[in-house]
This record gives structure tokens, C-alpha cells and sequence, in this order.
């Protein structure tokens, strides 16, 4: 459901993919918290769904590329017209690239900075100064558990993760006297189709050694991970900023 109101009594957040990964799963929490809701190419039924629990939903279609940076300054910009407020703001990005570092070459390197640094980078530069004149705000940037350690096979990819959560504390530490809060939440092993066939986990032989890895002997599920996310993202804690949190079942 649209809305033509340029402003709301409920809060807004901005999810930048409805329609990948967590991204279904986050609308629903938010909604469910009373959020009205700009998200990034979400489908008929998703807004169908949000519809019946009560959240007011603009759809813009076509900027899953955060790299592209139009995509991020349109998600702003769309909710600033139709709800007049960004309260919340989360994304995700980033393609693995795998290999030993040796083997490795600066284009694989390139390829992996633009979806891991650059559309992070493009979206905090959207929505944190329109948040700060506010004096309260939150935005999420999921990135990945690889960032918080060495990641054997896929060093430029962990590499880079890093870079992303660092720059994500640096933004923090930049605005936090305006209240505007800055977060990041790493993932591995999560119970999502793209993980299951980039590790080739569709096979349940393979899907027991890989969670064979995990301290908690299991793979993650994206109703639970969007549930973890609630507290970077509902206004219900405002007191953290400049963290970065692994999500991968004691893996890191």
C-alpha cells in the first residue's frame, strides 16, 4: 500500500533489498513494530502481506546495484516525499569472491571493493545526513563474519568485509553527537538458497561437514537474524554505536 501523505506519526525505515537474503524477513519485523516502510524491490505478495499487518509501503523497483549510487540517493529521496522522515535505514551488498590471495588479481580484487566498500559507502552517504539534522536515527550495514577473522579461500572478500565494518565505525564515530547511530552485523552460515548453493550445502552430506564448522553445529535461519537486527533498528536501543557484531554461531 502507497500513501500520497508527504508525513506519518509512525516511524520510517528504509530496507534497501526486500526481495533478497534477510530482506523479507526484516520488513516483516519492522512492520510488526509499527514501521511504515520504503524497501528496495519488493514483491506483490511481501507488500500484500505488510499491508495486513498494518504498515504503509512504497516499493521502488530496480536498485538492488548499491554500487550504483542513484539507487541509494532514490531510496532517500522517495521516502522524504512520501513519509516526510527516515527513522531507520538497513542494507546489505557484497558478492563473494573465492580463490587463494596468490592465484588472486587486481580485478578480482576491484570486483569485490565495489560491492563490499563502495555500496556501503553509498548508501551511509544517502541516509546519515539527512538522519542528522533529526538528532536521532539508525542505520544497519549487514556485512559479513569473515570481517572479524581470516577467512581461508576468500581472502579479498574477508579483506574487504573489514574495510566495510571499519568504515562503518568511522561514520559512527563521525555523527554520533548528533545521535544518529551507525552499526554493522557480519554473517556466516546462514540457512539462505544463494549460501546453500555457492557451499554446495543442498547436498546433506555436504550440509553436515559445513555445519560441522560451526560451534553450534547448525546453520543460521533468517527469521532469527532479522529478530537480532530489531535492536539496531527499532529505536528500542539508542545507545550503541560503532559496532560491529558477528552473527555466524560462535564462528567468529
Amino acid at each position: 500500500m502507497t500513501t500520497d501523505s508527504p508525513s506519518t506519526s509512525r516511524p520510517v525505515a528504509i530496507v534497501a533489498d526486500g526481495h533478497f537474503y534477510v530482506g523479507p524477513e526484516l520488513c516483516r519485523h519492522l512492520a510488526r513494530r509499527g514501521f511504515d516502510l520504503v524497501v528496495g524491490n519488493a514483491s506483490a505478495d511481501l507488500v500484500a502481506e505488510l499491508d495486513q499487518i498494518g504498515a504503509r509501503v512504497e516499493v521502488v523497483p530496480n536498485v538492488q546495484d548499491l554500487a550504483q549510487p542513484q539507487n541509494s540517493d532514490l531510496l532517500v529521496e522517495r521516502a522524504l516525499t512520501i513519509f516526510g522522515r527516515i527513522d531507520s535505514a538497513v542494507m546489505f551488498s557484497g558478492q563473494i569472491v573465492t580463490g587463494r590471495f596468490v592465484n588472486s588479481s587486481l580485478e578480482d580484487l576491484r570486483s569485490v571493493l565495489v560491492g563490499c566498500v563502495e555500496a556501503p559507502y553509498n548508501f551511509m552517504k544517502a541516509v546519515v545526513p539527512k538522519m542528522t539534522p533529526q538528532g536521532q536515527g539508525q542505520v544497519l550495514v549487514i556485512t559479513s563474519a569473515s570481517a572479524a577473522r581470516p577467512t581461508p579461500g576468500a581472502p579479498l572478500y574477508s579483506a574487504a568485509r573489514a574495510g566495510a565494518s571499519m568504515l562503518v565505525k568511522n561514520v559512527a564515530d563521525e555523527v554520533a553527537r548528533t545521535g544518529v547511530q551507525v552499526n554493522a552485523v557480519g554473517t556466516n552460515f546462514m540457512d539462505f538458497p544463494a549460501f546453500l548453493k555457492a557451499s554446495g550445502a543442498s547436498d546433506p552430506e555436504v550440509r553436515a561437514k559445513i555445519e560441522s564448522q560451526v560451534p553450534m553445529k547448525r546453520l543460521g535461519t533468517m527469521t532469527e537474524f532479522a529478530a537480532f537486527c530489531m535492536a539496531f533498528l527499532d529505536g528500542s536501543s539508542r545507545f550503541t554505536t560503532g559496532q560491529f557484531v558477528a552473527y555466524a554461531g560462535g564462528w567468529a
